[in-house]
């Protein structure tokens, strides 16, 4: 679905987490950490945003990995299930790092390349983490430039890391295209007046209490597909 007043972006910004890497293997160390409870995996996902944002409002910071230890301790404590920090952190940080990209993630960038976008990533994921991240998913070389969080210390949605993007780019916000599979993400790009697209991964849905995204679709291929019609 592409709305009619959408205008042709000049760069594309892609969350990481999700959006363009699959969580599954994560739902396995999760699980295995939890006894045997992967159906606590969207729990400790909320868990961890929730104290990242708590974080943000409160003037503090820690990383993304130190904040995923420290929910799934919280989410093993209030089940019940003994869990020291040590193994929390070895059922978060390494796996994180090497999440596989989705199928259609690979094949959709490079299309969307050679339509003429300039692609960059921004994520809550450390800088070094993200290097990781997409050096294990083998897609480093689709992006022009990979910003983190880190940068700022103030997690997505708050306005200032979509606003440094756009400024260490020189781009107007009109100019850029959000991309995220998370409806709270969006609700961070529009505050400052970015196009939007929702990429329906499984699990995902949108916030019914905000204006809706530019762009709703199923992959990155049907991103692709549809990219090219704002340019007519």
């Amino acid at each position: 679905m592409l709305h009619s007043n959408t205008t042709i972006p000049k760069v594309i910004v892609f969350d990481v987490n999700e959006t363009l890497l699959d969580l599954a293997p994560l739902k396995t160390s999760v699980g295995k950490a939890l006894n045997g409870r992967e159906d606590l995996l969207p729990l400790w996902f909320s868990t961890m945003l929730h104290y990242s944002l708590v974080e943000t409002l409160a003037g503090e910071y820690h990383d993304f990995g130190e904040i995923g230890t420290a929910a799934l301790m919280m989410v093993a404590e209030r089940e019940g299930i003994e869990l020291d920090r040590e193994s929390a952190r070895a059922a978060i940080v390494t796996p994180l790092r090497s999440l596989p990209a989705h199928a259609d993630v690979r094949e959709g960038l490079q299309r969307l390349a050679k339509q003429g976008f300039r692609l960059v990533s921004l994520t809550n994921s450390s800088s070094v983490g993200v290097q990781t991240q997409m050096k294990n998913a083998g897609i480093t070389d689709l992006f022009e430039k990979r910003y983190s969080v880190d940068q700022l210390k103030k997690y997505k949605p708050h306005p200032a890391p979509y606003q440094m993007v756009l400024d260490d780019l020189g781009v107007q916000p009109h100019e850029a295209l959000m991309v995220a599979a998370h409806a709270w993400d969006l609700a961070g790009a529009k505050s400052v007046g970015m196009q939007t697209a929702f990429v329906k991964r499984p699990g995902t849905a949108l916030y019914p209490n905000v204006q809706k995204p530019d762009v709703i679709v199923n992959d990155l291929n049907e991103l692709a597909d549809i990219m090219p019609q704002a340019k007519r």
